[in-house]
Parts: C-alpha cells; structure tokens; sequence
C-alpha cells in the first residue's frame, strides 16, 4: 500500500450470476491511482470498464456481484477502507459516494431529475455531506457553476435540466460531482453525448478543475484520441482483464499488445495520411470466452498451440512502468 495512492484495486473480479451461466465481466483487475493524477480505463463496449467504475462505488446491481478481489480507498484522513468488504447498506458508503469518491455519468439527461432545478440537484448533493444551510447551499451552488463555467449562474440555479443545452447539463453533471471536493473523481465517458467542440471544452474543464481541487481522476472512455489529451496513465481492457498498462506517451507511442496497436491503428487523427485498419471480428460473449488469450481469434500474431492454449496471460512487466498480457510482447514490437 502506497501513502501516495488514493485507490487500490487489486485482483478486482465482479461476475454477473444468470440463468446461462456466470458471466465474468470483471475479471482479476488490479491498478492504483495515485493522488492528483489520471488514469484511463479504455476499450471498446463490454469489456467491463464501467463495471469497473460501478464497482468501486458498489453500485453493481443484481444479478452482479463482487467475487473477490480488493478495492483500497485510502483518504487524506482517517483510515483506509475496502470497499469491496463493506455490507450494503453500511454508514461508509453514504461518506464515500458523492463525498471521498464522486462519478460523473455517461449521460447527463439520465441523471438529473426533471422535476428539480439546478440548485436542489447541487444542494441536495451537498446537504447530504456537510451540514450548511439552505442559504450557503446556494451559494455553494452558483459558486461551483461558475466555477465549471456555466454564464449567469445565478438565474441557471433556479432552472431545470430541460431549459439547458447538452454540454451545459453535462457542466452541471460535473459541478454536481466536484461540490463536495471528492479526493478520486470517475468519469464515464463524459463526452459521448456531446458535439466535437464541446468534447474539447468539457475535457479541458475536468483537467483544469482536477489541478485547482487537487483531485485524482479514473476515466472511463473507449476513445484513445481523449486519452492523449487528458491522461497521464492508460489501461487498456479486453474481455475483463488489463491486457496493457503504462504511461500514455510510452502507450501510445510504443503499444506492445496486439489490441492496443489495433486500436490505435483505427484513430484518424493518429494516422494522417495513412489507411485506417479495423480489428477483425467483434467482442465474443462473456459465456464463450475462447481459451488462451481470448484475444487470439482476432490476432494478427497469434500462433496455434501457443496462443490458443490454457488460461490467458498474466499481465507482466516488460519494461519500467510497462505491463503486458501477451506471451509474445517482446517479439511484436511495433
């Protein structure tokens, strides 16, 4: 355990129990954020990064369950506590949701009520942390709109989510989650909904305000492109598992698994002039995940009787800060 951590995950496993059988969505995930710093879960959909995120909060609904694994939260103050150990329903989570630990959801529409203004969304948010009257509720409220840059926050916090535009919902989404200046912020694909410009806007004003409030930052996101600008440590997904993990620049730069170089291979703007490759095939179902490395189907590299072989690779270091799950790491070098 690192004092400069805010979050351990170690060895994270959460299956979903249905009738076809256990359903392995998170699957021996292990990574740690350290304090003031951003890391990237990326891949594409159903490879259980905002399962991921879910369980840190212990939102996983039923038939998903938490099977094993840590979830180290390790606050500025008092003790370190496992999340993944807490009962449903204990005092710590109602402190650590929206207060040590706030999320930022993928669509903001679906997670503002119509029928409350702007202001009893921030105040309520804040009211159920720290004890403040209605009058400094307010305050607080307009002070962090105009913080995440909302004009004429004064007459905004009196308004409903329908009289606001996308980006200014998905603002207000975010002011919802930094008044109570949480220590880890997670943010689910906070600019999937909206438009190019207001992309950019939005992931400028979460990096801004996390080196204002000092906050750590777990970014959910299938998109390498937003990674570049905004992280500073990537893991990639597949099927459950972190296939690889390092800094974004070596990452980017020099991806050592077969499914990051696909994904970037397919990213316009890191492949001016050159033709864009796809990834064969699609994502296999979690109840016929193939044997060996489950991404060997898809694999330019794979080799038979090697690849397709026993359990999937353990993620390993290659390299200083590098992880890789890929027997054949060193001999693909791109």
């Amino acid at each position: 355990m690192k004092a400069d951590n805010v979050l351990e995950v170690v060895d994270l496993k959460t299956h979903f129990l249905t009738e076809e059988g256990t359903l392995p969505a998170v699957d021996g995930v292990t990574f740690s954020i350290p304090r003031g710093r951003t890391l990237a879960l990326v891949g594409e959909s159903g490879c259980g990064k905002t399962v991921t995120s879910y369980s840190i909060l212990r939102l996983v609904q039923s038939p998903g369950r938490i099977v094993g694994g840590q979830i180290r939260l390790l606050p500025r103050r008092g003790e370190p506590i496992d999340v993944a150990q807490l009962a449903e329903g204990d005092e710590h989570l109602f402190h650590i949701r929206g207060g040590l630990v706030s999320m930022i959801f993928q669509e903001p529409v679906a997670a503002l009520s119509p029928v409350h203004t702007i202001g009893a969304h921030l105040a309520e948010a804040l009211q159920l942390h720290e004890e403040v009257s209605r009058a400094e509720a307010r305050r607080r409220a307009i002070e962090i709109l105009r913080k995440v840059g909302i004009a004429a926050p004064e007459r905004r916090v009196d308004q409903y989510p329908h009289e606001l535009s996308g980006g200014m919902r998905q603002r207000v989404g975010i002011a919802i989650a930094l008044i109570c200046h949480p220590e880890l912020l997670i943010a689910d694909e906070p600019t999937t909904a909206l438009d190019v410009t207001i992309q950019a806007q939005i992931l400028h004003l979460i990096k801004s305000l996390q080196r204002e409030l000092g906050c750590s930052v777990l970014l959910i996101t299938h998109d390498l492109g937003v990674v570049a600008q905004v992280a500073d440590e990537v893991a990639v997904m597949y099927l459950g598992r972190i296939v690889e993990h390092g800094p974004v620049r070596e990452v980017i730069k020099h991806p050592r698994h077969p499914y990051t170089q696909g994904l970037l291979q397919s990213i316009p703007a890191l492949n001016v002039g050159r033709r864009l490759a796809s990834i064969p095939g699609s994502v296999p179902p979690l109840n016929a995940i193939p044997s060996g490395c489950p991404f060997h189907p898809r694999c330019p590299f794979a080799q038979p009787g090697r690849c397709d072989v026993g359990g999937p690779p353990d993620l390993r270091t290659v390299s200083t800060g590098r992880e890789v799950a890929c027997v054949r790491a060193e001999e693909i070098l791109p």
